[in-house]
């Protein structure tokens, strides 16, 4: 389909790459891989026809329509968002337009049996036909089913574009690029603004896809479940590996193995060479072999060695204060912007040392209450953080705060303490920020790479409670992985708002899903809350279907949230509905009782504690003559130790009550 001959680009004196070569064939999924600054999002735009290599070139086919969708765009402003999609299908509004002429032109001439109403039979054919093709007649339908997979509510459809910040309008762009169906998509970072139902969403569109996909994308998840090609650009070339990004990964570590070895043998050679010549040079007998020896060596083509991978950096956060034993507890908090109601009775408690996830579609209010614990806005109902808590908080702003006349080296220096002031430079090479990068001064960094400062930044302060707010936006794949594993070892507590699922494969512990108002806690990882919500999207579908089956074999109904077709030959009974639906309820109100009930023992603890603190010290006192004498303390410790007992006798109570809700 398009084919890539000996391309070459140079904006200095070494080229990003040269003599890459490929095809790009119908169908192929090619996920374009490389450190940022290897020359991905370049190779995206030479091949859409939008800048022109140094050397070499792209042959694409006339009749061969490409997509792009780059990572930043400059948008309309003087349209609604159902307008901007329509957009897509300006092509087929000509069409529709010569249809039209042509139908009249037909409708007037009598000449039937001449050769020209023949031929202008046969154009009409031709258009019509091309017209049905690219779906015309079912516009409307594949605008709002496209928009509403991408997140969008039908209530923004009618709202102008420019209500919406960047990263909604990129999603209008991007449903425009898929409604025009192209042969071929180049997308260059779609998934960095997109939520995960949205990001499941375009991942089924473009496995169900008849043209070509080559993406950059730093989503592992993403690129493992659509491509299956992988081309890399490192060391200024362009590698093709036939298989999909996990596979990659263990064939570029055997190539690098490769590499390393024929790399130290010939710096052996080298070595052995220059030895020869230095020990000869002056011997008469021996200037032929010198000269032969010079004239091979200075032949020889040094061997690269693919980019380093930082991923196996261990960052380890600094020691800080214990926290104590529950670092936030929410309890029916609400939060209001005018009329518009964000959320209400969200209650929760989070543990010391839980590392949970809050997800959810864009706008359902997850940063919100992220700023609410923060005590950036106000809010309703009881927010209480913990004892001792020290937060550490990363969001988008973060890197507005830093200083900006000084380097990225100064300014993680500044922060860093002991032993791993030695380490800085390795550590910002995990965050690519390696070589010269970190004597660059903050003020001519761009916004990812201040976000990425910022980060690393955090990662080296003391604190004891982590709240980052999609802290993967701008990393790629190993500055992640080292991310990662520095929470995984973090002995706090993290807060983690994100749409990475491989990112938080392993991370978190519990998920609490923002949606229609309400915050819903979910146990376990994000896989388990994913399968999860599509049993129960499964199950509400069938059930909402059920009274409309017609009986019919084989008769589907659509899922309105996942868009997957549910055959009613093999749908489940009302009976094994319900019983999934019934099962999911008992599960969240289990949860919810033992939640209860260790709060209970818990509160009922820490009075026994304060109670018992009390008598020592009242016995302290009452040792003394002058307090065995003192009625009112006499009384206190008569009315505490009564107390005491009572809520001892409590406690176990309680304490049962917990047992028999964990064995039930």
């Amino acid at each position: 389909m398009i084919s890539v001959e000996r391309l070459k680009v140079e904006f200095g004196v070494k080229p990003l790459f040269h003599d890459a070569s490929f095809v790009v064939n119908d169908r192929d999924r090619i996920a374009l891989v490389g450190k940022n600054g290897a020359g991905k999002s370049t190779l995206l735009k030479i091949i859409a026809g939008l800048q022109k290599p140094t050397e070499g070139s792209v042959a694409v086919p006339a009749d061969t329509t490409i997509g792009y969708l780059p990572q930043v765009m400059v948008l309309q402003d003087d349209t609604t968002v159902k307008q901007e999609a329509r957009k897509a299908f300006a092509g087929n509004d000509r069409i529709k337009a010569r249809i039209d002429k042509m139908q009249a032109q037909l409708a007037e001439r009598t000449d039937y049996d001449s050769d020209e109403y023949m031929a202008l039979v046969e154009r009409f054919t031709q258009e019509h036909d091309r017209y049905m093709m690219l779906g015309a007649e079912n516009a409307e339908a594949e605008i709002e089913r496209t928009l509403l997979g991408l997140g969008f509510l039908r209530t923004d459809f009618e709202r102008p574009t420019s209500e919406f910040s960047g990263g909604w309008r990129m999603r209008i762009e991007l449903a425009k690029i898929l409604l025009q169906r192209p042969d071929v998509l180049l997308l260059d970072e779609p998934t960095n603004h997109l939520d995960i139902e949205s990001i499941l969403w375009l991942e089924q569109f473009l496995a169900q896809s008849s043209g070509a996909v080559i993406l950059v994308s730093h989503d592992r998840a993403f690129i493992n479940r659509v491509t299956n090609r992988t081309l890399e650009i490192s060391c200024g070339q362009v590698i093709d590996y036939k298989v999909k990004y996990d596979e990659y990964v263990v064939l570029r570590a055997e190539r690098r193995e490769q590499q390393m070895r024929a790399y130290e043998n010939q710096q052996r050679e080298i070595a052995e060479m220059k030895d020869f010549i230095e020990r000869f040079r002056y011997k008469p007998t021996k200037a032929v072999q010198v000269q032969s020896r010079i004239k091979q060596l200075a032949k020889i083509v040094p061997i690269e060695i693919d980019e380093v991978d930082n991923s196996a950096l261990r960052l380890k956060f600094p020691p800080c204060l214990r926290s104590g034993d529950y670092p936030l507890i929410c309890d029916e908090v609400r939060k209001d912007y005018g009329q518009h109601t964000v959320f209400d009775h969200v209650t929760l408690t989070i543990k010391r040392g839980e590392k949970v996830a809050f997800v959810g579609k864009n706008g359902e209010g997850k940063t919100t209450l992220v700023k609410c614990i923060m005590e950036e806005i106000p809010y309703t109902g009881m927010l209480k953080i913990g004892h001792n808590v020290q937060i550490g908080y990363f969001a988008q702003n973060q890197a507005q705060l830093l200083d900006e006349n000084v380097t990225v080296f100064d300014t993680i220096d500044r922060v860093a303490k002991g032993e791993i002031r030695l380490r800085i430079k390795d550590i910002l090479g995990a965050f690519m920020f390696g070589g010269e990068a970190s004597d660059k001064k903050v003020k001519v960094l761009s916004g990812g790479e201040r976000s990425r400062l910022a980060m690393i930044r955090l990662l080296l302060e003391p604190v004891n409670f982590l709240i980052l707010d999609e802290p993967t936006n701008h990393l790629d794949m190993q500055s992640k992985d080292v991310l990662k594993e520095a929470i995984k070892a973090f002995d706090g507590t993290a807060i983690i708002v994100s749409h990475d699922r491989e990112f938080l494969d392993g991370l978190v512990t519990k998920v609490y899903e923002f949606g229609g108002g309400r915050v819903r806690e979910h146990l376990g990882g994000i896989y388990d809350f994913l399968r999860t919500a599509e049993t129960i999207d499964e199950a509400l579908t069938l059930r909402t279907a059920a009274p409309a089956s017609s009986g019919i074999p084989g008769a589907s109904v659509m899922s309105t949230n996942s868009g997957k077709p549910v055959t009613s030959s093999s749908a489940k009974s009302d009976a094994e509905i319900e019983q999934t639906l019934n099962a999911y309820e008992q599960r969240k109100q289990r949860q919810k009782e033992i939640r209860k009930a260790e709060k209970a023992v818990k509160e009922s603890e820490a009075k026994i504690e304060k109670m018992e603190t009390r008598l020592q010290e009242l016995d302290t006192i009452l040792c003394t003559p002058e307090g065995a004498s003192d009625v009112t303390l006499i009384t206190e410790y008569t009315s505490t130790k009564k107390a005491l007992d009572e809520e001892v006798e409590r406690w176990e109570q309680l304490s049962q009550q917990l047992e028999e809700i964990n064995l039930s």
